[in-house]
């Protein structure tokens, strides 16, 4: 890491008030290469507070993102690289894996400018008004199948915003997250197999959560904002854990979370499939997070994967 990098590192790990000569002592700079470095991060952006006799310290107002700022709030184990612009998240972590990437790893950036969602679908990405990222993880655990990761993604975003606001989320079946009726956060799960050995060798998982985007296309109109005063990097990071523990942990904790946060069991719906449109009531999320629903003649089925939409009667 740069002189610049590492003091950004530390200033994020400090709730207090940091000397320059600590900073040139804990990095063998001098003081005046520690000048330097602090201007530089102003120049970045970083509202620094600086005051004689007792040193530099981040400014509460911060809220860019880079690898320092969510490896402070995440901790070790996990690789975080930033980009400011890239095409897409789950792109890069494909040409990463291609290039030998391995171990767990996080790719976040502040504007997609290829952002792609479920279907073929784009998903709107404009800078600094969200967060999108995503993390690559080797399934050893419940996580293995790339059904299950996308529900796992869909109940850690809702965890963590739970966690970090007053606010309420629902998750519309399979993976879209919710707030007030309008559609917050998409996900997108691309499974890596070897098909020489016939397993799937990596997960990627990518999210994006609007949090203060206003100015959506038109063609976006179930599209909303958490409109919530938090730290974009505190949020990247809450997600990322809560979605690490549940690879780790019991997957019937958290495909009951995933039923109790629901926002169409016992909605009529329509689901697309085999080129044709059917109507139905959902009834219910079996135990691999398929849904379960009622066709108009009474037979009952199972959804595992497809596009639905709630009908309005």
């Amino acid at each position: 890491m740069s002189l610049k990098n590492d003091i950004l590192y530390r200033l994020l790990t400090s709730d207090d008030y940091v000397s320059g000569e600590t900073l040139a002592n804990e990095f063998g700079k001098t003081r005046a290469a520690v000048w330097k470095a602090i201007r530089a991060l102003e120049a970045d952006g970083y509202e620094i507070d600086a005051v004689t006799h007792k040193g530099y310290k981040l400014s509460e107002n911060n809220d860019l993102i880079s690898a320092e700022s969510i490896s402070a709030k995440l901790g070790e184990g996990i690789e975080v690289l930033y980009y400011p612009t890239i095409d897409s998240t789950n792109n890069q972590c494909k040409r990463l894996l291609a290039d030998g990437g391995d171990g767990i790893f996080l790719v976040c950036a502040d504007e997609q400018t290829a952002g792609r969602g479920r279907q073929g679908k784009s998903f709107y990405s404009p800078a600094m008004t969200g967060v999108y990222f995503s993390l690559v993880i080797h399934p050893k655990s419940s996580l293995q199948n790339a059904v299950t990761a996308t529900t796992a993604a869909a109940v850690a975003v809702c965890r963590a915003i739970e966690k970090l606001t007053d606010k309420n989320p629902q998750i519309k079946w399979v993976n879209d997250v919710y707030l007030d009726g309008k559609k917050i956060c998409g996900i997108l799960t691309e499974a890596i197999t070897n098909f020489e050995l016939n397993i799937v060798e990596s997960v990627i998982i990518g999210i994006g959560i609007n949090i203060n985007t206003v100015n959506f296309p038109k063609e976006l109109d179930t599209a909303g904002s958490l409109n919530a005063r938090i730290s974009r990097s505190e949020l990247i990071a809450t997600v990322t854990k809560e979605l690490v523990d549940i690879a780790s942990g019991s997957y019937k904790e958290f495909i009951d979370y995933y039923r109790s946060h629901s926002m169409i069991i016992g909605s009529n719906i329509q689901f697309f499939k085999n080129g044709k449109m059917t109507n139905a009531t959902a009834v219910g999320i079996d135990k691999t997070g398929g849904l379960e629903v009622r066709l108009e003649n009474g037979k009952q089925t199972t959804l595992r994967s497809g596009e639905i939409s709630i009908r309005k009667i």
